[in-house]
């Protein structure tokens, strides 16, 4: 999800801070990824102390420049505070997911997706708006069934508890118009014709469009990376691409005929400003002027 688009994007060096298993050691399934993504270095360390070590440096573990990827409310506030020292990517996490969706809608695949999400943690949110009170009822019987069943069953029901919505409105159209407010880190759009609405949403940070793009998907193995932002921050930012790891340097280089063009005018507001430290065959620019 972040080596990648790094890699892409020209990056000399990824290092990847990772939470040990219970053994102490980072598990082989993550040790994989890592190589198969082009990690260059690895450590066994999570959370906000993870956060800190990469922004300042330890003497085992190298500051770096940008730190991404989601996380838990801790990993996020850390980022939070350490932004200005370092770059960030955005704020990822903890998980959101909004389902639209109508009477035409599975209400069994809406609660798995909302299962899916509130698993992640106690702090996810995971929100249905439909216009029929008859799915909204279904759906909600099929979350308390599904729930069940579920290893995480208790990360899940604390989440719903605190979190989680079912919501009932008029017309689809008023869905999306709370969804935008919202801003989600997930939309899932479960409605009949879900393609003619995609461009009526302005705020998200991914579209999951009809009952077969599920989120559970779009975690692991759909679209072109999953670090997604939360917490409204859809509003103005997009999800982590290419471009975050792109760095643009402005650059000057004026000949003769372009600095007598353009000297006359930056002597002007210069002096409007008050600030007077400039060449002084620029100054005759502002003499010139006459203020009526």
């Amino acid at each position: 999800m972040t080596a990648i688009p790094a890699r892409v994007a020209g990056v000399k060096e990824v290092i990847l801070v990772t939470p040990p298993g219970p053994s102490g050691l980072v598990p082989p399934p993550t040790l994989v990824a890592a190589d198969i993504a082009q990690v260059d270095r690895i450590f066994g360390i999570g959370g906000a102390q993870a956060i800190a070590a990469l922004a300042f440096g330890t003497e085992s573990i190298p500051r770096v420049d940008k730190i991404c990827g989601p996380g838990n409310i801790f990993v996020v506030l850390a980022k939070k505070l350490v932004y200005g020292v370092v770059d960030i990517d955005g704020l990822q996490g903890p998980s959101e997911v909004l389902i639209i969706a109508d009477e035409t809608a599975n209400p069994e695949y809406c609660a798995a997706d909302l299962l899916a999400q509130a698993e992640h943690d106690p702090l996810a949110s995971a929100i249905l708006i439909t216009n029929s009170s008859g799915l909204a009822g279904e759906v909600n019987r099929q979350v308390e069934q599904q729930l069940k069943g579920l290893p995480r069953k208790d990360i899940a029901a604390e989440s719903l508890a605190n979190r989680g919505k079912l919501v009932v409105v008029t017309t689809v159209d008023e869905a999306i118009e709370l969804a935008n407010l919202y801003a989600p880190e997930h939309l899932c759009l479960m409605v009949d014709k879900a393609t003619s609405y995609i461009n009526k949403i302005a705020n998200a940070g991914c579209i999951f469009v009809g009952e077969k793009s599920t989120v559970a998907l779009g975690d692991y193995v759909a679209g072109p990376s999953h670090v997604l932002p939360t917490g409204g921050t859809a509003r103005f930012s997009s999800p982590l691409n290419i471009t975050d790891f792109i760095k643009f340097i402005n650059l000057v280089n004026l000949d003769k005929v372009s600095l007598q063009q353009l000297a006359p005018a930056a002597s002007i507001i210069a002096r409007a400003e008050g600030l007077e430290a400039m060449p002084g065959r620029w100054k005759s620019g502002y003499e010139q002027v006459k203020i009526a």
